[in-house]
């Protein structure tokens, strides 16, 4: 929607030929009435706002905006994010300053914690948009509960499933030829060999997510963690985590005084041999990185032993995006079988799909099925049983409380 502004400058007879001059304010979008939303959405610009931190990735992105572009008539343009906290800051800014129309961002690629804040703030659209999508038919909800449920917080369909990922660790066999299974083995091998591991620094996604992965190893209740941590005594039930952080801290890569920037830095690490572990929420990142010869032939991935923290990652659209039906589109295309299929390629991303292969038409489960699983690709047997992402009040005091510990003299 477009809002009509008419200078005080003006004579008042000019102005009110402006006024009426001015397009009707479009309806709100109904997916419910497909042929219409796509009439309405031809030649809107979406301001697609997503992490730009891997060169695959935004080349994805760059493919979607061609084909919305060709199909659609959409202008999609990829504002690059290291952290999608920002997006959040600025949708929150424009409420503030009254701007209810006409926002700056129209799609996000959102994470839990960040949905959790936008939900709670009423900063997105409030009808039941995403499950009213034509490909949303498609999705598989029941054998994925966690696109139901956004780190605990129910969807109700404020936001557009895009992909699945889980907590993979990997290592060049080359040098590590015994894999750590363990919380301990994993110690111990960061003893044993100084300075040939690190993990990203929080608030970074990648690096809060280890700092969840090692706590529900450690604390006897991990139920605990799905509820509000209000509920729990902190102090007590992250003390095994900063006590085993601690315990590698001495021995971790530059000796602890530096911590990597993300997945994408962990991967260089590696493959610059600085490094022997890294870890990737995309469970095919390791495959699809030795396809594109960024690691070598003899990495490979694992998990630990009791499971690894899996998620489903979204898009959404906030309250007063001006774009909104193009931005409906545009999620939509994202579930179509050509766009899961091309995400799925481990030559191009690896990112599992959110769709029911067995609801798909023969042609386009054939794009699947054409689909190659690559050496470091663990299958679903060897990824194990999926942890779930705490409640998001954990989120925040766990990323203070590593800061406060662990952040001084950390700048890379």
């Amino acid at each position: 929607m477009r809002r009509a502004f008419v200078s005080l400058a003006m004579p008042v007879t000019l102005a009110i030929l402006v006024a009426t001059a001015q397009p009707t304010l479009a309806a709100e979008p109904d997916p419910a009435d497909w042929s219409a939303m796509l009439d309405q959405a031809r030649g809107e610009h979406v301001f697609f706002h997503a992490w730009g931190g891997a060169p695959a990735i935004n080349d994805y992105i760059a493919w979607v905006g061609d084909e919305v572009a060709a199909r659609y008539g959409i202008t999609l343009t990829h504002v690059r994010l290291s952290d999608t906290a920002e997006a959040v800051s600025r949708v929150v800014a424009e409420k503030a300053a009254g701007r209810t129309e006409n926002g700056s961002v129209d799609l996000i690629w959102v994470n839990g914690e960040n949905f959790a804040s936008l939900k709670r703030q009423g900063l997105l659209i409030a009808d039941n948009w995403a499950d009213r999508l034509p490909n949303h038919a498609l999705v598989d909800t029941e054998a994925n509960p966690a696109l139901k449920f956004d780190f605990t917080v129910p969807v109700d369909g404020q936001e557009s499933p895009w992909g699945l990922a889980q907590l993979t660790f990997y290592a060049d066999t080359a040098r590590v030829p015994e894999l750590p299974a363990t919380l301990e083995a994993l110690a111990e091998f960061v003893a044993a060999n100084p300075g040939r591991f690190t993990y990203a620094a929080p608030p970074n996604f990648i690096g809060t997510t280890f700092l969840k992965q090692v706590l529900y190893g450690l604390i006897d209740d991990p139920e605990i963690l799905t509820r509000n941590v209000a509920e729990a005594d902190f102090d007590a039930v992250t003390a095994p985590l900063w006590a085993y952080l601690e315990r590698l801290r001495p021995d971790l890569w530059r000796s602890g005084r530096v911590y990597a920037t993300d997945t994408t830095h962990l991967k260089t690490l590696l493959a610059d041999a600085e490094i022997d572990i890294a870890m990737t929420f995309n469970p095919a990142e390791a495959s699809s990185s030795i396809r594109m010869a960024e690691l070598p032939p003899t990495v490979r991935s694992f998990v630990l032993d009791y499971g690894s923290l899996g998620n489903a990652h979204f898009v959404t659209i906030p309250f007063n995006a001006s774009a909104r039906a193009a931005a409906m589109v545009v999620a939509d295309f994202l579930l179509s079988p050509l766009a899961q299929a091309r995400k799925a390629d481990e030559m191009i991303w690896g990112d599992p799909t959110v769709l029911a292969l067995d609801r798909l038409t023969p042609a386009d489960r054939a794009l699947f099925d054409t689909l190659e699983r690559g050496p470091a690709t663990l299958s679903t047997v060897e990824l194990g049983p999926t942890l779930r992402e705490p409640d998001p009040s954990w989120i925040e005091p766990l990323e203070a409380e590593w800061a406060r510990r662990f952040l001084a003299g950390t700048s890379p």
